[in-house]
């Protein structure tokens, strides 16, 4: 549901990774990206948003808001980064976790 609002947000390839393996701490990253800070802002809020109207619950914490960079949204079991495309392509989170599988979470993918 995470990647769902950034993507109807117009979040940039937005992927989700199975991290339960490769980590063990998390079941998933959502990763996106924005072109300026407004959309990146923009991203984090309507995923907050979503979350909470769907799921009933909030991130634990959020880091990077000031700068909206790189933002990090900690739900427990899942993290939502959301970043500025510049830096997401510095990052590159999809290259480093490259062992994770893709998880398929569009509607079109399952059917």
């Amino acid at each position: 549901m995470a990647a769902a609002a950034a993507d109807e947000k117009l979040g940039n390839e937005t992927v989700v990774l199975g991290m339960d393996e490769a980590i063990g701490v998390v079941d998933a990253f959502v990763v996106t990206s924005g072109q300026n800070v407004r959309q990146v802002r923009s991203l984090v809020d309507e995923v907050e948003r979503q979350v909470k109207e769907r799921d009933g619950r909030s991130p634990i914490r959020v880091e990077g808001l000031r700068d909206a960079t790189w933002v990090l949204m900690d739900y427990g079991d899942f993290v939502v980064h959301v970043f500025l495309e510049e830096l997401r392509t510095f990052y590159d989170l999809e290259h480093l976790w490259m062992s994770a599988p893709r998880v398929r979470w569009r509607a079109e993918a399952a059917g």
